[in-house]
């Protein structure tokens, strides 16, 4: 099946709105200069999934996937280093377990 210039114009688009997405949180902590709402373990395991795409990348020589993901790393290891930035010492809250949850009738 051949789509032409479909498959790249969509791929575009995908990755243009991947790399944007991470804009306005940047934008946001940056003016507030607070990022104690952002998710230091989303973020965490965000970095770590698009270092795993380059990597991915890498192996089966893909450039588009090197470098968008390249990017997608940088944008949301922005939002990382502002979040140890501004996170106001506030870590993530600790995860409650069931039975303390059921505790709470």
């Amino acid at each position: 099946m051949n789509l032409g210039p479909l498959a790249p114009i969509v791929g575009t688009a995908a990755a243009l709105l991947s790399i944007t997405s991470f804009a306005p949180q940047i934008v946001k902590i940056w003016r507030e200069k607070d990022a104690s709402s952002v998710s230091l373990r989303t973020y965490v395991v965000t970095v770590a999934g698009f270092s795993c795409w380059i990597a991915y990348g890498a192996l089966i020589e893909a450039w588009p996937v090197i470098a968008s993901n390249t990017a997608c790393l940088l944008m949301s290891g922005a939002v990382l280093v502002l979040r140890w930035r501004y996170g106001r010492g506030q870590q993530d809250p600790p995860r409650r377990s069931p039975s303390d949850l059921s505790s709470r009738t």
